[in-house]
């Protein structure tokens, strides 16, 4: 990246005195140097953008003021990780300020794939650079929204969900043949590490999914035409892509099948719209259960209910749900929100299925999505197993 002006430090209000940030207290790392910094990694990683700035700023930048600029910037990630309400300089805010925090961050990772992935201090450093970004671009999610809402917003969220589909499968597929043991034996930490990772990417690439659906305006939303499944067998299936998050919050899941299993219906879209969900009710609950309820009502209808023991919706927020654009709160403007693109898709997948998707919830109580469908029995049945829900994506 070249610069070819002059950077200037941009104007900053009167405070306590020269140097203050808005806290009134000196920063620790005004004078330049970064040997203040208690944290080894973040001193070396900062050190070495000092060192190379220019092949990445170029010449035309003034040396003093990105000297200044990074100290104030490293200072704030150190702050951040002691307290994530500490203050951030307004001096930090600029254009300059947000590519130096990138610098610092590509640093920190640097140093991390240098020691193997193995310090757990970097973590929380990084942590605290994306609570620095958040407070130097206060309004990025606005600025986000108002591309979005141009002629070629469209256009650009496809093109994105088709550039994160690819590598996201190859993560998919790379981790579940690690958790099989075709790489070699794994600990018990390390499986659960890559449940994780497995659940985080089929996760995004399920918004990925999502994205491209409502491109094409859902008109292939269900398989054309009913077909034998088992409905535990679809049950079982969701349950183990979320398993890894429930154990690491230390959640409990609970799956209740019908007595009659084998169903004549539309599996693919049951799976999506019962694991979107029940990843969100893990999202969205601290302590306490996520069960998952098949309850027959006759001989060919099923209600599905997805209830969870977190902290409820807030009433105000609830005509809102199942739009991908939201309301900002407390801003002006819309932004894209990743739960209300997977529950607009929940829904189309139920009206797809001629049913509607239908929530109660309370404070202390939880949440409850549920909606019922016409399953008649029908054996044998058709399994779909991790591998199938997968393909099953679009």
């Amino acid at each position: 990246m070249s610069v070819n002006r002059r950077v200037t430090p941009p104007a900053v209000s009167p405070g306590p005195g020269p140097g203050h940030g808005p806290s009134g207290r000196q920063p620790r790392n005004a004078a330049g140097g970064f040997a203040a910094l208690p944290s080894p990694i973040l001193r070396a990683a900062a050190g070495r953008v000092a060192a190379g700035w220019r092949d990445e700023l170029g010449e035309a930048v003034d040396a003093e003021h990105v000297r200044e600029l990074l100290a104030l910037i490293a200072s704030a990630v150190d702050q951040q990780q002691a307290s994530p309400a500490a203050p951030v300089d307004e001096r930090t805010r600029s254009n300059l300020g947000r590519r130096l925090l990138e610098l610092l961050r590509a640093e920190v990772v640097r140093g991390w794939s240098e020691h193997d992935n193995t310090d757990s201090h970097i973590p929380p450093i990084l942590v605290a650079i994306e609570r620095v970004r958040e407070a130097i671009e206060p309004d990025w999610k606005q600025y986000f929204a108002s591309r979005l809402a141009g002629p070629e917003g469209l256009r650009l969220l496809v093109d994105i969900a088709h550039d994160l589909r690819s590598p996201l499968t190859s993560i998919l597929f790379l981790a579940e043949t690690m958790q099989r043991g075709q790489s070699g034996p794994l600990t018990e930490v390390q499986r659960r590490q890559l449940g994780l990772i497995y659940s985080a990417a089929l996760g995004l690439s399920s918004v990925a999914s999502d994205i491209i659906e409502l491109a094409r305006g859902g008109d292939e939303l269900v398989e054309r035409e009913p077909v034998p499944f088992s409905v535990s067998a679809i049950l079982d299936s969701v349950r183990d892509i979320v398993r890894p998050i429930a154990e690491e919050k230390q959640l409990t899941v609970r799956l209740l099948p019908p007595t009659s299993d084998e169903r004549l219906g539309h599996p693919v879209a049951l799976s999506r719209v019962l694991l979107n969900l029940m990843t969100n009710a893990l999202k969205f609950t601290d302590q306490g259960y996520v069960e998952v309820v098949a309850r027959e009502n006759g001989a060919a209808r099923v209600e599905f209910s997805v209830r969870d023991s977190g902290r409820g919706i807030d009433p105000a927020v609830l005509h809102t749900l199942y739009r991908p654009l939201r309301p900002a709160g407390g801003a002006s403007g819309r932004v894209f929100s990743q739960t209300g693109l997977g529950l607009a898709m929940c829904r189309r997948l139920v009206e797809a299925m001629a049913s509607e998707l239908k929530v109660e919830s309370r404070a202390g109580w939880g949440t409850r999505f549920l909606f019922e469908l016409d399953l008649p029995p029908c054996p044998p049945p058709q399994t779909l197993g991790r591998r199938g829900l997968l393909r099953a994506l679009p």
